[in-house]
């Protein structure tokens, strides 16, 4: 960079690691619109009003991001080709781990302080688009400073909410397991077909213990257990957001039920060791050598890889296959803080960011698979092998999916925090599963109501 960086570890981030979720508030002023402006009209007004590279005066953007420390260094390079291309504009990154980096947002946004451009997650789109706190995108493609020629109506549309896009598609991601075929076969075990499920996963246990293995770190409930739901025909929330969206406790019971056998069994991460972990790839159980698996989205395949340095294989999520479980997800989004005084300049980034041939040649799908069509064929003979099995999944992935649910309603984020404190208090044995189960709908559905 330019000047020194601007990491998220500093005084600013310590000031911020005891608050949660949050919302998301532009980083340098008001962008030119009235603070009492509808999301809508402030995008509207300061799509031609705010500072660009274009005029030549010197510009300062701040982009934020989470991750682990391989993501950091093709990011910070990816950010020296931009500002090499603009050698008026300066870029001050801001980055953490997944947790951390949300931490950090909320007392930002309380103190509109956010960064000019913000990797957005699906999970806290809507309470950010809804706060008011990110812009509309939509001037940024009417006037073409986002380029959208060679990029798919539905890729787009994900990050929108209430039909106003808020965030731009990084790239495309599927849900998938990472197998560790030679840890399998040492414990006497095969390669299960790709139409497995749950109960062949749970076969898997007692051999692999007896070698001293797990089968996971855990799973993230907030992920795989409204993946779970789709495998049953339910959705986790109801269509107008104030409430959970399956009637019968059945679906949780069977699953936790399922998961706390695990757990019981010894074939997953204890919750104190869990407790320690980082949430990244370099402190991962699989990329350790300590389990035979690990769950998550497709993108992540590639960094697990390049960690665990031995040969990994991709199966589909048990389930897929039932109720048209399997669907394509927004890997994340870049979002552009609505109090940013440099909205025009952080649009021209996140245009660089999904067009740029040279600039994805670093990316190389990392943060999924590339929306813009152009990028995908210019990259074909760039990719790695783990890069060309991810991006075949992909596009496996595609012709079995079926339309992703929408964005995760307005409190969906504490709703997250109760799942996982609920489902750990089923594994410290303080509630039964149905006790759990009846807990879960009673606070969520409050949640959910407010």
């Amino acid at each position: 960079m330019k000047k020194a960086l601007t990491m998220l570890l500093t005084s600013s981030l310590v000031l911020g690691l005891a608050a949660c979720g949050g919302g998301n508030n532009g980083g340098n002023g008001n962008g030119g619109s009235d603070a009492g402006s509808s999301p809508s009209s402030a995008a509207s007004s300061s799509a031609g009003a705010s500072a660009s590279s274009g005029s030549g005066d010197p510009v300062t953007l701040r982009v934020a991001w989470w991750g682990g420390q391989s993501r950091h260094d093709y990011t910070l390079k990816v950010i020296d080709m931009y500002e090499k291309l603009h050698p008026n504009v300066t870029i001050e990154p801001e980055y953490a781990s997944f947790d951390d980096y949300w931490k950090k947002l909320a007392p930002q946004a309380a103190a509109k302080n956010l960064p000019d451009v913000i990797q957005m997650d699906i999970s806290y789109l809507t309470q950010y688009a809804t706060q008011g706190q990110i812009s509309e995108l939509q001037p940024y493609i009417d006037n073409k400073l986002i380029d959208t020629t060679n990029i798919s109506d539905a890729a787009i549309a994900g990050g929108k909410v209430n039909d106003k896009l808020y965030a731009f598609n990084l790239g495309n991601n599927a849900l998938l397991s990472v197998i560790d075929k030679a840890m399998l076969e040492k414990a006497g075990a095969t390669m299960p077909a790709q139409e497995w499920t749950w109960d062949d996963f749970t076969a898997l246990g007692d051999k692999l213990k007896a070698q001293g293995k797990i089968l996971t770190q855990d799973l993230r409930h907030d992920v795989f257990f409204p993946f779970y739901l789709r495998s049953q025909g339910q959705h986790m929330y109801a269509a107008d957001g104030k409430s959970l969206g399956y009637a019968d406790d059945k679906f949780f019971i069977d699953f936790y039920n399922m998961y706390n056998n695990w757990y019981q069994s010894g074939y997953l991460l204890s919750l104190d060791k869990l407790a320690q972990k980082k949430g990244t790839p370099e402190d991962g159980e699989l990329e350790l050598g300590n389990a035979v698996s690990t769950w998550g989205w497709s993108n992540q395949y590639i960094l697990s890889a390049a960690v665990a340095k031995r040969p990994l294989e991709i199966l589909p999520v048990p389930g897929w296959n039932q109720n048209g479980a399997l669907f394509l997800k927004p890997s994340m989004f870049f979002s552009i803080a609505e109090n940013s005084k440099v909205k025009e300049e952080a649009a021209k980034f996140i245009d660089f960011w999904v067009n740029n041939v040279d600039a994805n040649k670093i990316i190389l799908g990392e943060r999924g698979v590339p929306v813009s069509s152009a990028v995908k064929d210019a990259l074909k003979d760039s990719l790695t092998p783990e890069q060309t099995k991810v991006f075949e999944y992909v596009a496996w992935a595609e012709q079995n999916a079926t339309p992703m649910d929408p964005p995760n309603p307005a409190g969906a984020t504490e709703v997250d925090k109760l799942l996982k404190e609920t489902a750990e208090q089923i594994m410290y044995k303080k509630l039964t599963v149905e006790e759990a189960a009846k807990k879960f709908r009673e606070q969520a559905n409050k949640i959910l109501g407010k």
